[in-house]
């Protein structure tokens, strides 16, 4: 039974080496080795089909994307491979940020939105994707962005056949919580309600009448945070909090949470962008399974969508210091942002697989996350022929 693995990750991420930023030149040996290196971490786990999805990296390094990656890609698999490569210049205004996707296939691998098209040798896509006839791709209409203030963020869609089983990939990314403090404020947080109604219209979209109904997979970066209030709530139960106002506006610029009594221990610092709590073990503790309660943002749409069980530590925000690997940054809550969801009879999908003695796994993928803002998140899926499902 063969095995399908999909991956979603930063271009910049993929490119770097330690501490070092994607450059903005076409990449030199190291970077090559280090992408090289990432992928033999996937090819330990014999896939017939690889799906990897490289995400715009916007200001960190935008010369990644327009040179990098499809050099890098062409040299980081073995020349048999076959890799189809789906480009997209992220200094282009009309392009999502839902960016580049490349798969390394089996024989029987096709892709489309509107017509199939076979996979036969290498090959690599290095146009944008507006020229690109083999996806779907759009923006979030403009009045769904917070402040009015339009960025490329939206989804891409893909169908394809592999092994008699038709199923669309829908690469999705959704808005981030500008304001840690913002999103105190309220359960569930403004943020939050902003990503349902997006999340929302990529569902309605990937469902009506344009094309025939599929089971289909969304991956990406959901930006899903933990319940921002219940979760100071409970970190912070035996705090006091001391508010900090800016002298000019009045405005609150600044929480601190200190414990009522051991000499009044400074507990958590909350800031626009800074989240600094004493103990970051809560949040690896058991790959932070108490905090899973918080993750409520998937409830919404329990009837649409369906996720394996999580098992794996908070996937954002990672250091980007390679010497402190599994040290996350204070700049957010440490959340699970990046997921790989299915819809109920993409689910039926793996169930039958499963039952078949298929695999069916997910995880963080390349192991110790150092360097990376972003790991890798992978799923890893069998795939029956003709096990696919027509209805979505």
């Amino acid at each position: 039974m063969p095995l399908t693995v999909w991956i979603t990750t930063n271009c910049g991420e993929f490119l770097r080496d330690g501490n070092t930023r994607p450059p903005d030149l076409p990449p030199e040996k190291p970077v090559h080795q280090n992408s090289r290196r990432k992928l033999q971490r996937v090819f330990l786990r014999e896939p017939s089909g690889l799906v990897l999805h490289l995400r715009p990296p916007g200001t960190r390094g935008q010369g990644c994307l327009s040179h990098g990656c499809p050099s890098v890609l062409r040299t980081s698999v073995h020349p048999e491979d076959r890799l189809p490569l789906l480009r997209s210049d992220a200094r282009e205004e009309g392009v999502p940020r839902a960016g580049q996707r490349a798969a390394l296939p089996g024989p029987d691998l096709h892709v489309a939105p509107k017509k199939y098209k076979k996979v036969t040798g290498k090959e690599i896509y290095s146009d944008t994707l507006e020229s690109t006839p083999m996806l779907e791709k759009e923006k979030f209409p403009q009045d769904y962005f917070p402040e009015c203030k339009w960025s490329r963020k939206g989804f891409l869609r893909t169908r394809w056949c592999l092994a008699d089983c038709a199923f669309d990939l829908v690469n999705i990314h959704l808005f981030h919580d500008a304001s840690n403090l913002v999103a105190w404020e309220t359960s569930p947080s403004v943020y939050s309600g902003i990503r349902h109604k997006a999340l929302g219209y990529v569902l309605d979209r990937i469902i009506d009448q344009r094309f025939e109904k599929a089971s289909y997979f969304v991956f990406g970066d959901f930006n899903f945070r933990l319940d921002s209030k219940s979760v100071v709530e409970t970190l912070c139960t035996k705090a006091t909090m001391q508010t900090v106002r800016a002298a000019d506006t009045n405005e609150v610029v600044k929480l601190i949470f200190r414990e009522s009594d051991n000499d009044r221990k400074v507990m958590l610092q909350l800031e626009k962008k800074l989240f600094d709590y004493f103990n970051q073990e809560v949040f690896r503790d058991d790959n932070g399974t108490a905090l899973l309660e918080f993750d409520k943002e998937l409830s919404v749409f329990k009837d649409r969508l369906y996720e394996l069980d999580i098992s794996f530590p908070p996937s954002y925000p990672y250091s980007e210091d390679c010497s402190q690997g599994r040290q996350y940054m204070n700049t957010r809550c440490p959340a699970w942002c990046d997921r790989v969801l299915m819809s109920p009879s993409a689910k039926e999908l793996i169930l039958r697989v499963s039952e078949a003695g298929g695999p069916a796994g997910g995880g963080l993928g390349g192991g110790r996350p150092g360097g990376s803002l972003l790991p890798p998140v992978v799923l890893g899926l069998g795939c029956s022929p003709g096990s696919g499902v027509k209805t979505a």
